[in-house]
């Protein structure tokens, strides 16, 4: 159960990963050492399942930002897994999603180029065997970016 000075804790942390002990305890109106056990408790309790570093898409080089979805044309529970290793084994797969509705997937991809996003999709998506069709979008301008996690 969290209280608010755990919200409030997650809160920071979302912002600032890289908040000590002793500033998020000032933040919270906490000795360094209660703020460290909150964070620790949190972690261990899975509400922080991690840190990582935000990397600009477009100093890495890669200029195209794009979304996949896919329609399976078999769905029995090998052709899932066997879609589901492929989508892990590829670096320009950013995340991916089973979905309700019309596509069985939807893909959040990065590629160098529009023939690198083509060949991720001809070369690679469409020629897997569980897969029937899918349809992209290129991202024109990203409004927001992933943002914090409401608490």
């Amino acid at each position: 159960m969290l209280d608010a000075t755990d919200t409030r804790l997650l809160s920071a942390l979302q912002k600032d990963a890289h908040l000590t002990a002793h500033q998020l305890g000032e933040m919270l109106n906490l000795s360094a050492s209660q703020a460290g056990r909150r964070r620790q408790r949190l972690e261990a309790e899975g509400y922080i399942t991690g840190y990582t570093a935000r990397l600009d898409p477009l100093k890495l080089g890669l200029q195209v930002q794009g979304f996949i979805q896919v329609h399976l044309g078999t769905h029995g529970p090998d052709q899932s897994a066997g879609f589901a290793r492929m989508v892990n084994t590829r670096p320009e797969i950013s995340s991916a999603w089973t979905m309700t509705g019309e596509a069985d997937y939807l893909l959040h991809v990065y590629c160098d180029d529009l023939p690198a996003l083509n060949a991720l999709i001809h070369q690679v998506i469409l020629p897997h065997p569980a897969v029937a069709r899918v349809q992209s979008q290129i991202v024109m301008d990203q409004l927001k970016r992933d943002a914090p996690l409401p608490t």
